[in-house]
C-alpha cells in the first residue's frame, strides 16, 4: 500500500456510479446530487444495470457498456456484489473505487469477514485501490469533488480532515460550516482493507495545499507504517488526533490482556512520538489547527497578555496557568519602555492593562513593545469593545504591526458581533481571532505542544551509546537454555545476569539451598543482607512473611531461614521450597524508589512503562509510557512526565538524583528489548535512585520463542548499527561508513562550513544558506524507514570529523529513491565518492527499490562522471538546466 493513484482518487477527472438508482433515497441519489450540485466539471457516469435516465443524466447497462474508463468508481451495488464489480473496474482500466454500500456494515461479523478477505483477493490481482468499505466518501473542494453522502458539504480551505467514523464525519463539517471553516480535504475511510490512515498520510504530508492534517483515530493496523508516515507529514506540517479514551466493545481488542487505559496509554505515547498533538474535543481540535495553520516558530514558552480589561486578562491568565502555560517574564527594561506609553500609574507586569478607552495608537505601541521583548514567546491581544473605541480600527492597528514581526500573536475580540466586524481584517493578516478568551488561550497550549512534539519528533534515537557495549551472547545463552526447558520465565538470578549483561547495576545476589548455605552466603557478601524465600508456589514472598531486612549477623540469617520455613509450610502446605536468595542491603537512605516494566502490545510492540516504585506503586499510579528506541533526550522526556521527576530533581534538604543515570538505565533495558526480541514482559520493581546513581535489586522476565528479529517488533526502527562497515581508500586511509545520528550534528555543521561554496551551490542547486547548529536536525535526525544517509567519518584527535556524506529519499511505496552526495574538498581523489555511492547503490536494492534517481546542475561534471561510472542512465533536461540520473537498481551488479 503507497500513494499509487491516490491522485485519480481525490482529483478525478471522470467518475462512475455503480448500483445508481432511481430512489431519491438511496446512496446511489444522494451521491448524484453532492456530484451535480457541486463544481465538479467531468463526466458523472451512472451504472444501473438499466438504459434509463438518472435524475436527467444517461446510465449504461454495465461497466464495459461506458464510452470512456472513468479514473475513479464509486461502488453502491449490493455486498455480495462487491467483489465482481471490482473485477469488472479493474479489468476495464479503472485504477481507484469507493465502497459505499450501507449494507456492508449490517453484514454478520463472520459474512463481513469473509467478504473483506474476497476484496482483498481482488486487491491482490488486480491493479485498483479501494477506499472503504463502509466509506462516507470523501470531498475535496478544491476539484469541486463531493463524493460523500454528506447533506451539508465543506467549503474550501487549508485543513485536512481524515476519520474513521461516520457520526464524526458529519458532525465535524457541520461544526465546521457554522464554524465557516475549510477544507483540503475531507476523507472517510471505512474499513481500511486498502486506503488507510498511512497512504492518505504520505499524500496529504506533500500536499501543497493542505496546511494543517487533522485525525480522528480509533484504531491502527501496521503501526511501523502509520508512525513512519505520520512522523514524516509531522516535519512538514502540523497534525492534531483526536481519540476517544473509550472505545466501544465491538471495536476494543478483546484478546488483549491490556486494560483500556493501558491501550489509550499506548497511542498517547504513539502521537507524541509521532509528532502530533492529542485533543479531546471537536472545538479543541478546530481551534488548534486554525492557529497552526498560521504556526510561527515559538521564540520561548512565555505568554505575554496584553487588555483594556484587567479582569479579563487575569481571568486568562488563569486559564493559561490551569492548563500547564507559563506567563512571560517581563523584563525591568521592557516595564520602563511600557510606562513610557501607558504612565507611571499604570501596572507593567503580564497581563499588562490598557485604558479601557486606549487608542488604536496605543495598542499599536504596546504590541510593539512586547512583540520584541527578550522573553516573549507569543502575544495575545485580549480587546473588550467600550462606548467611543472602535474595535475595526484597534484591530488594523495591530495587525499592520504584527503582519511585520517574527513573533507569534494571537487576537480575542470580546462579542460575537465584534468579532464578526473585525473577522476579514485578522484573516487577512492570517492573525487567529477567538470570540472567547478561552479559545484562544487552549489554542496557545496546542501550540506549546506541538512545540514540544516536534522536539521529541526530531529524536531520532540511536540505539546504544557511544560507551555501552552489553554482553548479548550472555544473555542470549541464558534466554535460549530457559526455552530449551519449556519455561515462559527466567529465575530471578537468570533475570539478574541479564540485566548485569546490559550493564545495569544490581545488588550482589547469592543462590541458596538451605539455612546453612545462606549463612555461608552472608558472611561472603558481608552484613547486612536481606533473605528471600525461593518457591515456584508463591509469585510474592513479602505477603506470607517470606522477606527479612536487615539480617546483621549469621545466627540472625539462620534463625529468619527457619521462621520463613515454617510460615510458609503453615500458610501454603503445597510449597515447594527451593531455597533461599540472599542479597547485600541495598537499601540507601533517602534514596527514591522508581520501577521499570516492559510490555508488549500486539501492534505497537514492546513499551517502556517508567514511575514511581515501590510496594505502593499501583496506588500512587504515577508512570509514563513511551516506544523504544530510546536516547537520552527521551528517555529523559518519558521521566519528566511523572510527577516523581520534581522529587528527582532535588530540594535544599535533599540532593538531586542523578538524572542521565536513570536515563542510561532506560537506554539500557530498551536496548536489551531490541536485542533480545524474546522478552515480552520485563518488570524492575523497585529500582533505587539518589545522587549515587541507580541500583537494581532484580527483575522478573517472561519469555516466549519468537522468529522475529527485536527491531523487525518495533513500531520506529532503530538505528541500524549492522550497516557500519570499515573501509580502506585510494590513499590508504581506513573510514568509518555508518549512517548518520543524531550526534552527527555538530561534526555535520563543521564539515558543512568546510565546502567550497562552489560544492555548496552545485548541491544545493544555487541556493547558498548559513547554516547554524538548529538547522541540522534536518539533515541528521531522520526516519530510517523512509530515508537513509551514510557518512564517512574519522576520529582527529579524539574528535569525529565528517569526510562525506550520501543521502537517499525514499518514495513510501519504495518504487524509487532520490540521491544526493557531498564530499570534503580534501578527500576527492581518494575514491571516498565512489565508495559511498556504491554503498547506498547497494542498500537500496538491498532493500528493494527499484530505481535510485538524482539531479544535477550541467556543470557538476564530477557527479555526472560518478553516475555514468556506475550505470546511471544520463539526459539533459533542456528546459530546466537541469542533468537527470536514473539506475534501475534489479540490473545493477557491483564490478567485484
Amino acid at each position: 500500500m503507497s500513494v499509487k493513484h491516490l491522485d485519480l482518487l481525490f482529483k478525478p477527472n471522470s467518475l462512475a456510479i455503480i448500483g445508481a438508482s432511481r430512489d431519491p433515497n438511496s446512496v446511489s441519489a444522494i451521491l448524484m446530487r453532492n456530484l451535480m450540485s457541486g463544481k465538479f466539471l467531468g463526466p458523472v457516469l451512472p451504472v444501473s444495470g438499466a438504459q434509463e435516465a438518472i435524475f436527467g443524466v444517461l446510465s449504461y447497462v454495465d461497466v464495459a457498456s461506458l464510452p470512456l474508463t472513468p479514473d475513479m468508481a464509486i461502488i453502491c451495488s449490493p455486498a455480495h456484489e462487491i467483489p465482481d464489480r471490482l473485477v469488472e473496474l479493474a479489468d476495464s482500466g479503472t485504477h481507484v473505487a469507493v465502497i459505499m454500500d450501507p449494507g456492508y456494515a449490517l453484514l454478520e461479523a463472520k459474512e463481513r469477514a469473509q467478504m473483506d478477505e474476497k476484496i482483498r483477493t481482488v486487491l491482490r490481482e488486480r491493479d485498483i485501490r479501494v477506499l472503504g468499505p463502509g466509506s462516507l466518501g470523501m470531498i475535496v473542494p478544491a476539484s469541486g469533488v463531493n463524493a460523500s453522502l454528506s447533506r451539508v458539504g465543506a467549503k474550501e480551505g487549508r485543513i485536512a480532515f481524515v476519520t474513521q467514523s461516520d457520526s464524526l464525519f458529519e458532525s465535524v463539517l457541520d461544526w465546521a460550516k457554522t464554524n465557516n471553516v475549510g477544507f483540503s480535504h475531507c476523507i472517510s475511510l471505512g474499513r481500511q482493507l486498502d486506503v488507510d490512515f498511512s497512504c492518505v498520510l504520505d499524500y496529504l504530508g506533500s500536499d501543497p495545499a493542505t496546511k494543517a492534517i487533522l485525525l480522528y483515530v480509533e484504531n491502527i493496523q501496521d503501526a511501523r507504517r502509520f508512525m513512519s508516515a505520520t512522523r514524516a507529514s509531522a516535519r512538514n506540517k502540523p497534525i492534531l488526533v483526536i481519540r476517544p479514551r473509550r472505545l466501544p466493545c465491538d471495536l476494543r481488542d478483546a484478546a488483549s490482556e491490556l486494560t483500556e487505559m493501558d491501550q489509550d496509554q499506548i497511542y498517547d505515547a504513539a502521537f507524541r512520538r509521532a509528532g502530533m498533538v492529542r485533543v479531546d474535543d471537536i472545538d479543541s481540535l478546530f481551534e488548534g489547527a486554525r492557529t497552526l495553520a498560521n504556526y510561527k516558530p515559538l521564540r520561548g514558552n512565555g505568554l505575554a497578555i496584553m487588555t483594556n480589561g484587567q479582569s479579563i486578562g487575569l481571568l486568562a491568565a488563569d486559564t493559561l496557568i490551569n492548563g500547564g502555560g507559563e506567563l512571560a517574564s517581563i523584563t525591568e527594561e521592557t516595564q520602563l519602555k511600557l510606562e513610557e506609553i501607558l504612565g507611571h500609574e499604570r501596572c507593567s507586569d503580564n497581563p499588562v492593562t490598557l485604558p479601557y478607552n486606549a487608542t488604536p495608537d496605543t495598542y499599536a505601541r504596546v504590541l510593539s513593545v512586547l512583540v520584541r521583548a527578550p522573553d516573549v514567546g507569543c502575544v495575545l491581544i485580549l480587546h473588550v469593545p467600550f462606548q467611543g473605541t472602535s474595535s475595526q480600527e484597534i484591530a488594523q492597528a495591530v495587525t499592520q504591526v504584527a503582519k511585520t514581526s517574527r513573533c507569534l500573536v494571537l487576537a480575542n475580540w470580546l462579542g460575537e458581533e465584534t468579532v464578526r466586524d473585525t473577522k476579514d481584517v485578522f484573516e487577512e493578516a492570517a492573525i487567529p481571532v477567538f470570540d472567547r478568551p478561552g479559545k484562544a488561550i487552549m489554542a496557545y497550549l496546542h501550540m506549546l505542544r506541538y512545540k514540544r512534539t516536534q522536539k521529541i519528533l526530531m529524536q531520532t534515537p540511536d540505539s546504544l551509546p557511544a560507551d555501552f557495549f552489553p554482553d548479548t551472547e550472555h544473555a542470549l545463552k541464558i534466554i535460549k537454555d530457559a526455552l530449551a526447558e519449556d519455561r515462559n520465565h527466567l529465575t530471578e538470578d537468570e533475570s539478574r545476569q541479564v540485566l548485569a549483561a546490559y550493564g545495569v547495576p544490581v545488588v550482589e545476589t547469592k543462590i541458596c539451598k538451605s539455612a546453612m548455605q545462606a549463612v555461608e552466603a552472608a558472611s561472603e557478601i558481608g552484613f547486612p543482607v536481606a533473605l528471600k524465600i525461593r518457591s515456584p508456589q508463591i509469585t510474592q514472598p513479602f505477603d506470607i512473611g517470606g522477606i527479612a531486612l536487615d539480617l546483621t549477623t549469621p545466627d540472625l540469617v539462620f534463625e529468619a531461614a527457619a521462621n520463613m520455613s515454617a510460615r510458609v509450610h503453615a500458610q501454603v502446605p503445597n510449597a515447594y521450597i527451593e531455597g533461599f536468595t540472599v542479597q547485600k542491603m541495598g537499601r540507601r537512605p533517602g534514596a527514591h524508589e522508581l520501577f521499570i516494566s516492559v510490555f508488549t502490545d500486539k501492534i505497537f510492540g514492546p513499551l517502556l512503562r517508567f514511575g514511581h516504585g515501590g510496594v505502593s506503586a499501583p496506588v500512587i499510579n504515577d508512570h509514563s509510557v513511551t516506544l523504544p528506541p530510546l536516547n537520552m533526550g527521551l528517555a529523559k522526556e518519558l521521566i519528566s512526565r511523572t510527577r516523581i521527576y520534581k522529587l528527582l530533581q532535588g530540594s535544599t534538604r535533599q540532593a538531586a538524583a542523578d538524572i542521565d543515570d536513570i536515563c542510561l538505565a532506560l537506554i539500557q533495558i530498551s536496548q536489551m528489548v531490541i536485542d533480545l526480541p524474546q522478552i515480552v514482559t520485563l518488570e524492575m520493581n523497585p529500582i533505587f535512585a539518589d545522587d549515587l546513581g541507580v541500583l537494581a535489586l532484580g527483575a522478573r522476565i517472561w519469555i516466549q520463542p519468537t522468529q522475529v528479529s527485536g527491531p523487525e517488533r518495533l513500531a520506529i526502527r532503530p538505528y541500524p548499527r549492522e550497516l557500519e562497515e570499515c573501509v580502506r581508500l585510494k590513499n590508504g586511509e581506513q573510514v568509518l561508513l555508518r549512517p548518520i545520528r543524531p550526534e552527527d550534528a555538530q561534526a555535520h555543521l563543521d564539515f558543512i562550513h568546510k565546502l567550497p561554496e562552489e560544492d555548496l551551490r552545485l548541491r544545493f542547486f544555487g541556493l547558498i544558506q548559513n547554516f547554524v547548529l538548529s538547522d541540522m536536525p534536518k539533515f541528521t535526525q531522520i526516519d530510517y524507514d523512509r530515508e537513509m544517509a551514510f557518512i564517512a567519518t574519522q576520529n582527529v584527535d579524539g574528535v569525529p570529523r565528517t569526510l562525506g556524506v550520501v543521502r537517499t529519499s525514499t518514495k513510501p511505496d519504495n518504487s524509487s529513491a532520490e540521491f544526493a552526495i557531498i564530499i570534503s574538498a580534501d578527500m576527492k581523489g581518494t575514491g571516498l565518492g565512489s565508495v559511498l555511492f556504491e554503498k547506498m547503490i547497494r542498500y537500496c536494492k538491498g532493500r528493494g527499490t527499484r530505481y535510485l534517481e538524482g539531479q544535477t546542475m550541467p556543470r557538476n561534471k564530477g557527479m555526472i562522471g560518478l553516475a555514468k561510472r556506475f550505470g546511471l542512465k544520463v539526459s539533459h533536461n533542456y528546459e530546466e538546466e537541469l542533468v537527470e540520473m536514473r539506475l534501475p537498481l534489479w540490473e545493477w551488479e557491483p564490478d567485484h
